[in-house]
């Protein structure tokens, strides 16, 4: 048998077998219509160990839209600060030692919201009124760390004062005087509040009181 292919008004001929006649001709229809492809493009062929480029143009890739770096993140609202007036200020237990006395001062958030408190309140003993310091205000402790204090309305924290009895230094390097009070200022807190003590301080720049940071709870008053 004898198949005729038109290529580009070239006649080929090719002879085949009766038994291969349908698959030749088919294989030979397949080289044909690549053949014309190649032909079509002459700027196609590749240079050799090189991939031949597509003839399809390349798929833009469109880039995500920028994330907000807020979105999907839950707003982070933090606790107040106990503010002035929010607190009130009274003296708990009490307990002797020889030589001086530890007092505990109480914190309770007389406020209709939650607030903190951090850190040391400022204590002095004075005397008055009208109030006056005596001496040095009350050094901060180390031996219990800082933590924040969360207080929600009617909850109570502590922190706890030393004084040392000012005649256990000479008169002449003390200055003994009488007190008539604590001046409290809470952590925080610009206005202090005045409670009754009766302890002798130190004109004198001689530390006789030492605070402890505030903590959560009345400090053991009931």
């Amino acid at each position: 048998m004898r198949a005729l292919i038109v290529l580009e008004g070239t006649t080929v001929m090719a002879r085949f077998g009766s038994s291969r006649t349908r698959w030749a001709a088919a294989a030979l229809a397949c080289f044909a219509a690549l053949a014309l492809a190649g032909c079509g493009s002459s700027n196609s062929s590749s240079s050799p160990g090189t991939s031949a480029s597509s003839s399809s143009p390349a798929q833009a890739t469109t880039p995500p839209a920028p994330v907000s770096s807020t979105s999907n993140t839950p707003a982070v609202v933090g606790v107040p600060a106990c503010p002035n007036g929010s607190l009130k200020v009274t003296q708990g237990l009490g307990q002797g030692y020889a030589g001086g006395v530890y007092e505990v001062i109480d914190f309770t958030n007389t406020s209709g919201a939650t607030c903190t408190l951090y850190g040391y309140p400022g204590v002095a003993l004075v005397s008055g009124p009208p109030y006056a310091q005596i001496g040095l205000a009350a050094k901060r402790g180390t031996t219990t760390p800082a933590a924040v204090v969360t207080l929600a309305p009617g909850a109570v924290a502590n922190a706890t004062l030393q004084i040392v009895d000012a005649l256990n230094y000479p008169t002449a390097t003390c200055g003994p005087a009488a007190a008539t009070d604590l001046q409290v200022y809470p952590p925080g807190q610009t206005a202090a509040v005045y409670l009754p003590n009766k302890s002798e301080a130190c004109a004198e720049p001689v530390q006789t009181t030492f605070i402890g940071p505030v903590q959560a709870g009345n400090g053991g008053n009931s």
